[in-house]
């Protein structure tokens, strides 16, 4: 039975070293860093893509994984309200091809004409004693804006509140090294719905700030989290004040097929699945349970996927 643990990656681990961290700062662990200027908040981020280079480089694609990365940023600034207003790249490499690094930043520059921002520079870094031929390394910095008295940081939210998902386009950008533990090279061939697996694994991390922001004008959100590294789990929490947590209903929403392909393939654990992927959620609003239900009743692509009650351990039903 294959489990993330197994392939590498503590999540337990991580979370207790946040905390560590947190004592040096309050802002630490949030989806975001805020810095007041003036009646504004600059809100930064900064994240990469993660073992998902492993699949990119095993297929030779390279023109989407810059999309991911620039998802990975502006999808948590984002949770505070914020406009994402630019971005730079960081780009390590083993020696500079330069078809490779092309395609890398054509997807990066695609990824910021969807977020609305702007890709003002970034860094390529030759380091051949590091990385192996062929292989790289990405890092992104995104930086947005928002009004103080706009800022939406969960201090609203109220036990009954309704928790609202908004579906991810597949895998995203976190778990791939229990992805690439169950999958290998020898199966990246296979198909799935006229694609491979391997084409399947690298679609985009969809990008959610057009969305949201259209949102953002039509209802009143109290909270929102993205659904990233640790799933529901780890990312919720972070959009709730302190005594309250989440109840997510099961069946609320469609499982994309790949997830269901990577728990058979990998004799994964239902539980594990649930702490490791997000399994169709990439992003999720807290409000009201009138607006939670205006709102499903609008948009054809969201679920009313739970509520939020009281207690410190997110749960399911």
């Amino acid at each position: 039975m294959a489990t993330y643990l197994k392939a590498g990656v503590n999540l337990d681990a991580a979370a207790k070293w946040v905390k560590k961290l947190a004592v040096l700062s309050p802002e630490i662990g949030g989806f975001g860093g805020f810095y007041p200027l003036g009646d504004d908040y600059l809100v930064a981020s900064t994240d990469g893509v993660g073992t998902k280079l492993k699949i990119a480089c095993a297929m030779g694609k390279h023109d989407t994984i810059g999309i991911d990365l620039v998802a990975m940023n502006v999808n948590d600034i984002l949770t505070s309200g914020a406009r994402p207003l630019f971005f730079l790249d960081y780009i390590a490499v083993s020696r500079l091809d330069p078809e490779q690094v092309e395609q890398v930043v054509s997807g990066i520059a695609r990824g910021c004409e969807d977020a609305g921002c702007a890709l003002i520079g970034g860094e390529t870094a030759q380091m051949p004693d590091l990385y192996r031929e062929g292989e790289y390394d990405l890092a992104g910095f995104a930086v947005g804006i928002v009004k103080q008295k706009e800022r939406i940081d969960g201090k609203s939210i109220l036990k009954g509140d309704k928790i609202v998902g908004l579906p991810s386009s597949g895998v995203h950008s976190n778990g791939f090294s229990l992805v690439r533990q169950i999958v290998g090279e020898d199966f990246l061939s296979e198909t799935m719905g006229g694609q491979t697996i391997g084409e399947v694994l690298l679609t985009p991390t969809r990008i959610y700030v057009k969305q949201v922001q259209g949102l953002m004008t039509q209802f009143p959100i109290k909270g929102m989290a993205h659904i990233t590294g640790g799933s529901f789990e780890k990312n919720l929490p972070r959009a709730l004040p302190k005594g309250l947590t989440a109840r997510i209903q099961e069946g609320s929403w469609p499982v994309l097929p790949i997830f269901s392909f990577l728990q058979e393939r990998g004799k994964i654990s239902h539980e594990e699945m649930r702490r490791v992927f997000n399994r169709g959620i990439g992003f999720a609003l807290i409000m009201s349970g009138d607006d939670a239900k205006r709102l499903c009743e609008k948009e054809s692509d969201c679920f009313l996927i739970g509520e939020v009650i009281e207690g410190e351990r997110l749960q399911w039903a």
